[in-house]
């Protein structure tokens, strides 16, 4: 019975009067109508805000017209722009949804290079496409991406 309370306690990382479990790591990825309006905004950020998701969120990536809650003044992007800088969460932009809708500094040709930039956007707002993703989530990778 010791061996066993000793190999569990090891287990689940215990320090005195505190468990440490490795929390798993989300990243999202905003592709469907309404999904910044409607999942992110009612669902996902209120649950961030107040601590109760339940996992850690590493990063978001916004397709098409859920690019518009990043808007700089936008409510969902304000509370987003917030909850970023204090938990490090990576926010991401698709970088030619971005030029098409004006909201970048940049040619559909620099897309997917790097070089295209925010324009009008929460500050924590970075464009980008898949290598750039990939390699922004390189270091602190999510254990499942789920799509919206």
């Amino acid at each position: 019975m010791i061996f066993f309370v000793v190999f569990y306690t090891e287990m689940l990382n215990i320090k005195p009067n505190k468990i440490e479990m490795d929390r798993m790591k989300v990243a999202y990825i905003f592709k469907t109508n309404m999904a910044s309006t409607f999942q992110l905004a009612t669902m996902i950020l209120p649950q961030l805000e107040i601590g109760i998701h339940g996992v850690d969120v590493v990063g978001m990536f916004f397709f098409d017209d859920n690019l518009y809650v990043l808007r700089e003044g936008d409510e969902i992007g304000m509370r987003l722009n917030k909850l970023a800088k204090e938990k490090g969460i990576l926010i991401m932009a698709c970088d030619q949804c971005a030029v098409r809708r004006n909201m970048a500094e940049g040619t559909f040709e620099m897309c997917g290079t790097g070089s295209v930039k925010p324009k009008n956007m929460i500050e924590t707002a970075t464009l980008g496409c898949f290598p750039q993703l990939y390699a922004a989530l390189g270091s602190n990778p999510p254990n499942l991406v789920i799509t919206l």
